[in-house]
């Protein structure tokens, strides 16, 4: 992908130029279908949310938004992960209100590490909410996770997009990991 091409376009888009979206989209789309089918990993053959369902509801969502914000390639994925999380999420509280009884008992945490099932409805539901704690307590951390999480990113591309070091992408990563997992099991976080 021409990182160059997809600034220009994104300065286009801060510009006032919406036509410049659509010449965008082809650029990234493969990165977040990408993205998408990383998120999608594991699911049974046939579930209703496909990959390029998750990627056209987020293009969606993104047309709609307030473009003066995006900086360059990685600000914009970072904003479509964002996106793809929120889609997920919905997803998942439509699923879970759909079954009776809803949660299971136990929550595995340590996917976080591993990447993405959005079969687990329930955990989704659960890493969102702590997520959403954690961002109160260190909105810092809790962009990495994010990003890393939910966006797919490394520890580079994060400390890019976060004007910090890969030292503390890693530091806050870890701390954040420990927080979440101990918040999950419903137990006092450190």
């Amino acid at each position: 992908m021409a990182e160059g091409e997809v600034t220009l376009l994104l300065a286009s888009l801060r510009r006032g130029n919406p036509e410049a979206f659509g010449r965008l989209m082809p650029l990234v789309y493969g990165e977040l279908r990408r993205l998408a089918g990383h998120y999608m990993r594991g699911e049974r053959p046939g579930h209703t949310l496909q990959p390029t369902a998750v990627v056209h509801e987020a293009y969606l969502r993104l047309a709609g938004q307030d473009w003066a914000d995006w900086q360059d390639r990685a600000h914009f994925i970072a904003v479509a992960a964002r996106q793809m999380r929120r889609i997920l999420v919905d997803y998942a509280r439509q699923h879970c209100a759909a079954k009776r009884g809803g949660t299971p008992a136990k929550v595995d945490l340590d996917a976080l590490a591993g990447g993405f099932d959005p079969a687990r409805s329930a955990e989704i539901l659960a890493v969102d909410e702590a997520l959403h704690r954690l961002r109160s307590l260190d909105p810092q951390q809790a962009e990495i996770v994010e990003l890393r999480y939910f966006g797919g990113l490394t520890v580079e591309e994060a400390a890019a997009q976060l004007g910090i070091s890969e030292r503390t992408v890693k530091r806050d990563w870890s701390v954040a990991l420990l927080w979440l997992r101990n918040r999950v099991a419903g137990g006092d976080p450190p």
